[in-house]
């Protein structure tokens, strides 16, 4: 893949409170490979420190690219319609966030 094939790039970095969460956003979304041919996607879990363990990365970042700016808006524009739906249900269903809440199992 070079530059020329693929020439409208955008990395979505997005923090999470744990490496657990971030880990989990980016297994839920991988599974959903992109269905066109113009688009590439690579996702990773990483950490802004230079000298990370892995707890401290709990980044998810996520790097488009595309054979056109309009693909790559339409491939962007689904990934965060997904990752909104990830991030609710880690919201109402996490175990994390109900202790943070005081909420009682």
């Amino acid at each position: 893949m070079t530059s020329t094939e693929f020439p409208y790039t955008l990395t979505i970095s997005l923090p999470l409170p744990t490496n657990r969460l971030a880990s989990s956003a980016l297994r839920a979304i991988e599974v959903d490979a992109e269905l066109s041919p113009f688009v590439r996607r690579e996702m990773t879990v990483t950490s802004s420190k230079p000298t990370e363990t892995e707890e401290e990365k709990a980044i998810l970042e996520t790097t488009y690219r595309a054979t056109t700016n309009r693909m790559l808006r339409v491939a962007v524009n689904g990934f965060m319609e997904s990752l909104g739906v990830v991030l609710g249900v880690m919201e109402e269903l996490d175990e994390d966030v109900l202790e943070a809440e005081g909420v009682e199992k």
